[in-house]
């Protein structure tokens, strides 16, 4: 047994304690027919995204990019390796649960799934990912930041965007520059993030990346974004400790909470940083706060602005649901596309053979990236990209690295909330 199946037989295990009903050889009951409904009838892709709850806005639009991507499939054709059958979206709605995001994912494999995306939150797709492991079903992650879930060896886990680590380490590395730069070198940068797995990652990846380069990180502030209804006291926190730059991690509601509080404390800040953040990226975001959230950076995944198939995609996404289309919806359409191109290069519906295809498949992304989607052996897309987006005049543009900007990162050092 090679090291990294020893380990994910291991990790599994530990996991199954909690949250599946023992650990063994055998596979899971009802996988006889699974596989059964996996030889006729439509390829089945499982979406796992919250379409209720606190996120749901994210979670509808992450259904709708996934379901966009089957579409295009059996527009083109369908999968012309198992002579043109179509492709079929089963959904299910994680309400932002772990505990449901797994039962979930046990239902849609009984039912036929050939291999799963999601989820949009770490703590869900720790959940999934053990699911997956067991029945040995892929699982391809459009949004999941937490880097703890690839550290298991687990053979049937992939991921589309950027890792907590790595988009941690191009924030920091990207604010030295951008600050150098501008004549107004970062010293000192406050923390504030939600508490799970997500939000402790982003911070403790951040802290390490920016003791490397020199800059000194702290306060490091939590908080719920369950139950959080206001931040002042935690952004009066940031204004005593004398941070010249705030970096942030959190959710979407907690984002806007965040510049609310901002607005009200007025620390002196010469910086708003976002580090995976799921709101300053967002042009909803824009529209909710309006002035408050000028000059925001986040640094993130992010649709590729540049590609015209990405223009094209958002346009039609407009025109049908008359919203901007955001990153994460993109990233499901993009960890659609991988299975069902597993599936198209292993001929087969079989998971396991769906596994190993997409395993070394290479997918056109339409998110920023530095190459192909192609994943490393620990199942993370190897070519994924962070790149600093700011709100500027009331859009989100993309400003570095330069070879992927749209314009120019404004440092302002007369900026103040």
């Amino acid at each position: 047994m090679s090291a990294r199946k020893l380990a994910a037989g291991l990790g599994v295990c530990a996991a199954l304690l909690a949250a599946t009903a023992g650990c063994g050889g055998s596979a899971p009951s009802g996988a006889a027919g699974a596989a059964a409904g996996r030889d006729s009838g439509p390829v089945r892709i499982g979406a796992l995204h919250p379409v209720s709850g606190a996120n749901a806005v994210d979670g509808q639009q992450m259904r709708r990019g996934a379901q966009m991507a089957v579409e295009a499939v059996n527009a083109a054709g369908g999968i012309k390796s198992l002579g043109g059958r179509k492709v079929e979206l089963e959904t299910g709605d994680t309400q932002g649960k772990a505990e449901v995001g797994q039962s979930e994912a046990q239902r849609l494999i009984s039912e036929g799934a050939v291999g799963l995306v999601g989820t949009y939150q770490s703590a869900v797709s720790t959940n999934v990912s053990v699911v997956a492991e067991r029945n040995r079903v892929p699982f391809v992650m459009d949004v999941t930041a937490s880097d703890a879930i690839f550290s298991h060896g687990y053979e049937y886990s992939f991921r589309v965007q950027p890792g907590s680590a790595a988009i941690a380490d191009a924030a920091a590395r990207y604010l030295k520059e951008v600050s150098e730069k501008a004549g107004k070198p970062v010293k000192k940068v406050a923390f504030l993030h939600e508490q799970t797995d997500f939000g402790s990652g982003a911070a403790e990846a951040f802290a390490k990346a920016a003791k490397r380069l020199g800059i000194q990180v702290g306060p490091n502030i939590s908080y719920d974004a369950v139950t959080a209804s206001d931040l002042t006291a935690q952004i009066t926190q940031v204004k005593a400790s004398g941070a010249d730059v705030l970096a942030v991690a959190g959710y979407y509601r907690d984002g806007l909470l965040a510049a609310k509080a901002i607005n009200a404390v007025k620390p002196n800040l010469n910086a708003v940083w976002g580090v995976s953040d799921g709101a300053f990226d967002q042009p909803k975001f824009v529209s909710d706060v309006g002035s408050l959230g000028e000059r925001y950076f986040s640094t993130n995944y992010h649709y590729d602005a540049q590609n015209p198939d990405t223009v094209k995609l958002r346009a039609e996404y407009q025109k049908r649901y008359g919203a901007p289309m955001r990153t994460g919806a993109v990233l499901a359409y993009d960890a659609v596309q991988v299975i069902a191109q597993g599936v198209e290069r292993a001929a087969s519906t079989d998971p396991k053979k769906v596994r190993t295809a997409l395993a070394s498949s290479q997918v056109r992304p339409l998110t920023v990236g530095t190459g192909p989607i192609a994943f490393a052996a620990n199942g993370d897309n190897k070519n994924a990209l962070p790149v600093l987006m700011q709100v500027q005049n009331g859009q989100i543009k993309q400003v570095y690295p330069q070879d992927k900007a749209e314009s120019q990162p404004n440092y302002s050092v007369t900026w103040r909330p």
